[in-house]
């Protein structure tokens, strides 16, 4: 999930600004606030959120050190009672959080069927896990979709976390629609996101979560005694980012799509059928016609070829006889890789 492109020069600049200030006596500012900077959290409110005509007050956002972190993390204010819902397949940290606090899983299956949006839940849960644009798949969830689960949590108590890291990176016509527009939900929903993706803050570690600002203190209280504040410097390139970088960002989105689109005809042409994926920058493969498990065809095409991939069991058990491929590499690599991995599908014709 890493990406390759470099940090975009105006948030260099306000980087070095930011270590500047802090190495003067004069600007010094020591810890920053829990909750992250004034500046960033009004910075989020008005360029992610107004323009989709969702309203937040600045208490209900904070400023953390990662969306991973956050993901994880929840787990910490919810009660080892809860039940939880997850799509399948799905981004490992979801499963793992609750299972290391002992909670009930239910799995929400997301096949290919239904272009991996995830069935409704049978069972009813208190929490659902949410990640669209989807890891491992690429899939979104359009609003149709989401106004469907929204009358199904009407009336309950049921709260939804939305991780929406790659909200950013949509293709064609297809646009991201967050949970928390749909009629009922932003009461509801704890979204989470961050830098790394759209603006290659990776390894920055700066996140963000919005949501009922009841939840959001508890959170915080859990954020606070962690690691008391995001970095500073992030923060001063994340504000940068949000209010100057729109054009960098649709740039690595045409870089990404034509990479997507490379991908997905190679591996149909080498007679894996291959999902299109409509955001993110991974995709899904089938990998049943070779008659290894992807746990298999992962191992002997890194032992053979070293070229490695992610076997989509990893991300639970209707990830099996898929793999996963990331795109966030140039054209040159992933053209070798894809050389490789058809070379690797030839001999095991023979």
């Amino acid at each position: 999930g890493d990406v390759t492109r470099a940090l975009p020069q105006v948030c260099v600049e306000a980087m070095h600004k930011a270590v500047d200030e802090m190495g003067d006596a004069a600007s010094f500012r020591g810890y920053g606030p829990e909750q992250g900077y004034d500046f960033l959290r009004k910075a989020i409110i008005a360029n992610d959120f107004a323009p989709r005509g969702v309203e937040l007050d600045a208490d209900e956002v904070f400023i953390s050190d990662g969306a991973k972190s956050d993901c994880g993390n929840i787990g910490d204010i919810l009660s080892p009672y809860c039940r939880v819902a997850v799509t399948d397949p799905v981004y490992p940290v979801y499963i793992d959080s609750n299972m290391m606090s002992g909670r009930e899983l239910v799995l929400l299956r997301a096949d290919e069927k239904a272009a991996f949006t995830p069935a409704l839940p049978e069972t009813r849960p208190d929490v659902i896990y949410l990640c669209y644009p989807n890891n491992p798949t690429g899939a979104v969830m359009r609003r149709e979709d989401l106004e469907k689960l929204a009358e199904v949590l009407k009336g309950t108590g049921i709260i939804v976390i939305s991780d929406e890291i790659y909200s950013e990176l949509t293709y064609g016509d297809q646009k991201h629609v967050s949970i928390v527009e749909i009629d009922g939900m932003k009461e509801r929903t704890l979204l989470i996101n961050g830098f790394s993706k759209a603006f290659s803050m990776t390894g920055w570690r700066l996140g963000m979560v919005a949501g009922p600002e009841p939840i959001i203190t508890q959170m915080l209280k859990i954020h606070q005694y962690g690691i008391m504040c995001s970095p500073t410097v992030s923060q001063y390139a994340a504000v940068t980012a949000l209010r100057e970088c729109r054009s960098d960002v649709e740039y690595m989105k045409s870089e990404f799509d034509a990479r997507r689109r490379l991908v997905v005809k190679a591996f149909n042409d080498m007679g894996l059928t291959c999902f299109e994926p409509e955001g993110a920058f991974y995709v899904f493969p089938c990998i049943k016609s070779t008659g290894l498990s992807s746990q298999e065809f992962c191992t002997q095409l890194i032992s053979s070829k070293k070229v490695a991939i992610v076997p989509g069991d990893a991300f639970g058990a209707s990830g099996e006889g898929f793999v996963r491929v990331s795109y966030a590499y140039s054209v040159a690599h992933l053209t070798t890789a894809l050389e490789r991995i058809k070379e690797f599908i030839d001999e095991l014709k023979k």
